[in-house]
């Protein structure tokens, strides 16, 4: 049972910095940091997600050209405009990567407010640093693993963030049920979400973008909020702040009518 509970641990504790950091701080900065904490969440995102580390200042862009143009050929990670699961994975990853290597002209709405550390950037996108966090996690396979057998689960460390925003991204728009007209496909997969610490109340997040509990209905349950709330009283974060309207951008409006789903 290592093994298991090791990828269990390492699932949660990177999803958990992804959800948190990247997405609700980087991308919506739903709340305020200090210098002090920006930077204590950003190594803790990078230790966490190791190998798999995205980029603050890529993820934010990436995420806010989603959310303005949902489920519309400009989507970045769209189900509908992908073949299937792996062909959106893909198209994401050329998108980010063009963004990163600044080969992609990003609109103006989708810049500034997210959070900026060069040195550990520049580090944690290098290959020296990925291979490292690739070693670590075979030399805890070495160590915990009853047979070689369980080898086959470590491509899943190695790419552990880009798997999860697939997940998100491809059930997300597909699977699930709506509590509102958002204009793209845009769902609930699960009523408690367990699996993506409320990530996959995609529908009431793209009603909402700037909402920190991405719950809406009572029973739709998200554990990432709960930890928010205990940052927020320990003092390690502020709430309910008033965002400029640069940070503020974008708003869950898509700019244009979102494809229609075929084949499927």
């Amino acid at each position: 049972m290592a093994i298991p509970l090791f990828l269990i641990i390492h699932w949660y504790v990177s999803l958990f910095f992804q959800t948190f950091f990247h997405h609700r701080y980087s991308a919506h900065r739903m709340f305020k940091l200090t210098k002090f904490w920006e930077r204590f969440f950003f190594l803790c995102a990078y230790i966490t997600q190791g190998a798999s580390f995205l980029n603050p200042r890529t993820y934010a862009i990436l995420h806010r050209m989603h959310h303005t143009y949902s489920d519309t050929d400009k989507d970045p990670h769209s189900p509908v405009a992908s073949k299937n699961f792996w062909d959106m994975m893909w198209r994401t990853k050329q998108v980010y990567s063009a963004i990163y290597d600044k080969k992609f002209k990003v609109e103006e709405q989708f810049l500034g407010g997210y959070p900026e550390w060069k040195g550990l950037e520049q580090f944690a996108e290098s290959w020296l640093s990925r291979v490292l966090w690739m070693a670590v996690y075979t030399a805890m396979y070495f160590w915990l693993a009853p047979n070689y057998w369980w080898f086959l689960l470590l491509p899943v460390h190695f790419a552990l963030l880009p798997i999860q925003g697939a997940i998100v991204n491809w059930f997300g728009h597909m699977h699930g049920y709506t509590n509102f007209d958002n204009h793209d496909n845009s769902k609930n997969t699960l009523a408690f979400d367990f699996l993506m610490m409320g990530e996959l109340f995609q529908n009431n997040h793209h009603k909402f973008p700037l909402k920190p509990n991405f719950g809406v209905k009572w029973f739709e349950f998200d554990p990432t909020f709960i930890f928010m709330r205990l940052f927020n009283f320990l003092g390690m974060i502020k709430m309910k702040v008033g965002l400029k309207k640069k940070q503020a951008q974008p708003v869950a409006v898509p700019t244009a009518k979102p494809a229609k789903v075929t084949g499927r």
